[in-house]
């Protein structure tokens, strides 16, 4: 790889720094960098990008190339991260293991949601982690109805559920009580978000799988904001009584450039130790 981009993220003051130098050590090794903040205005020249910040830069970034299918290398300048998993003191060792093609490439199943309204499907998103409903308000409650396939599984009252891939199962996923899975697992997993019923555990799905997540009609037939949906965090859209949310594997994949300095285990191992 003789082109490779950086992506930055400008909300820590550090990585302005790090990518400068970073972009100054690629080029002195005759190679050719060029920094973003968001991934989606680097040349198509790039090759491969080095990502500065933590796990969220990673996230956002694997959504702004995922058209390109552009390899990602985390570089965490935090703790450290699942998927930000080298620190900033190995980075110039990284870029000379890159530079050597003495790396190997992590494809990692994405996810692609849409919401439905009335029968026509009024927004779309991608996920690397995770896509999460949830609701507004502290009091309000409404029902969550989950198919597979189109048949029924199950319904509840609750806060929300997730719906994670393997990589995101170290996200949100994780913090309510839902499994860890290895990262280069292709599955979805549906966890509840404070369910109130006697049997609220998470269920692992086959990645071939569709889940459907329709919110319980309203009241005498009138439709209000109930809930709130979320893609790796971000691009929140309200959801109505009676809005139904379809997700799928995406046709497309995040690719995750591995030193096979660090495990995943390691990982683990580290952070369970820490907790």
């Amino acid at each position: 790889m003789r082109t490779i981009g950086i992506i930055r993220n400008t909300d820590m003051a550090a990585s302005k720094a790090y990518s400068e130098s970073l972009a100054e050590y690629i080029r002195e090794h005759g190679a050719v960098s060029c920094i973003s903040s968001s991934g989606a205005d680097l040349p198509k020249e790039c090759e491969c990008a080095f990502v500065l910040g933590g796990d969220g830069t990673l996230l956002r970034a694997a959504k702004a190339v995922y058209e390109r299918q552009l390899p990602l290398l985390g570089i965490n300048l935090g703790n450290l991260g699942y998927l930000a998993e080298v620190d900033t003191g190995a980075m110039y060792k990284a870029v000379d293991r890159v530079l050597a093609g003495d790396c190997s490439i992590e494809r990692r199943m994405m996810l692609k949601g849409r919401i439905i309204r009335d029968g026509k499907v009024i927004y779309e998103d991608l996920a690397l982690n995770e896509i999460v409903v949830n609701r507004l308000g502290s009091l309000r409650s409404y029902v969550i109805k989950n198919y597979v396939n189109g048949a029924f599984l199950n319904s509840y009252s609750a806060d929300g559920v997730i719906i994670a891939t393997a990589t995101g199962s170290t996200g949100y996923n994780l913090s309510v009580g839902g499994p860890i899975v290895s990262p280069d697992a292709e599955l979805l997993l549906l966890t509840p978000l404070a369910a109130h019923s006697l049997i609220s555990r998470s269920i692992i799905f086959g990645g071939n799988d569709t889940i459907r997540v329709e919110i319980g009609e309203g009241r005498c037939g009138f439709a209000f904001d109930v809930a709130v949906v979320r893609f790796d965090g971000e691009g929140s859209q309200m959801l109505q009584t009676g809005d139904k949310i379809e997700i799928h594997r995406s046709e497309c994949c995040t690719n995750i450039i591995k030193l096979n300095n660090i495990s995943f285990l390691e990982v683990l191992r580290r952070k369970m130790a820490d907790a």
